[in-house]
């Protein structure tokens, strides 16, 4: 019997693996049409082509950094992994760098700081709730689905077919909501609450305790 599975293992073995097909060729038509594609763009308006390379850019940086929402809140809690949660976690600091620059520049110039300052009320917990659930059942936030639409996952494309449904649904019933929340809740912009060195340090505070907390969580000590 033992000599049998030891055979029977060593002519598995040594069968030869099955080589891979190559994509080359799939690859240099895909690079072909998006050049193509963007020199159409181009001709049509300028900043066209400059959207469709910004887009295939941070398609392909989303693809190879395997980045997304979802997998930032779960991981912590499925496998103890927090790369995704720091790196998410340092790129709303970069952002809230660059966004503090625009709107404090227009604000010393006197203009209207811009950007959207939203009203927070019981319309944002439903809303967090209701995406939370979604995203983590589905298994891809909105860049996550995109992503994993382009490599050909057929949940996803389920995923995406609902996530177009719900957001019709919730711009066919957002007067409803205006009326039943938004418009009693308050915008809250911090730097007029706080002032502007405040409000950034308060920012970067809360942003700098989360990357110690995802850090701690992943390298803790089992006892």
């Amino acid at each position: 019997m033992a000599q049998n599975e030891v055979s029977l293992r060593s002519r598995v073995g040594s069968q030869p693996k099955a080589r891979k097909k190559s994509q080359l060729g799939y690859a240099i038509l895909v690079v072909a049409l998006v050049i193509v594609f963007g020199i159409f763009l181009g001709s049509l308006k300028a900043s066209l082509a400059a959207k469709w390379v910004f887009g295939i850019a941070f398609g392909f940086v989303l693809q190879r950094s395997r980045f997304c929402f979802t997998a930032s809140m779960r991981d912590p809690v499925l496998t103890g992994s927090t790369s995704l949660t720091r790196a998410v976690i340092i790129a709303i600091a970069v952002a809230t760098v660059g966004f503090a620059g625009i709107q404090f520049s227009a604000y010393m110039a006197g203009k209207p700081v811009p950007g959207l300052v939203s009203p927070v009320g019981i319309h944002t917990i439903i809303g967090a709730i209701l995406f939370g659930v979604g995203m983590v059942i589905a298994g891809g936030c909105a860049s996550g689905t995109l992503m994993r639409v382009g490599e050909g996952f057929i949940m996803l494309m389920l995923t995406l077919v609902f996530f177009v449904v719900g957001s019709a649904l919730g711009a066919y019933h957002f007067g409803w909501w205006q009326g039943f929340s938004m418009k009693s809740s308050p915008s809250i912009f911090l730097p007029n609450v706080l002032g502007w060195p405040l409000a950034l340090l308060v920012q970067f505070g809360l942003l700098g305790a989360l990357y110690w907390l995802a850090t701690w969580w992943e390298y803790r000590k089992v006892e």
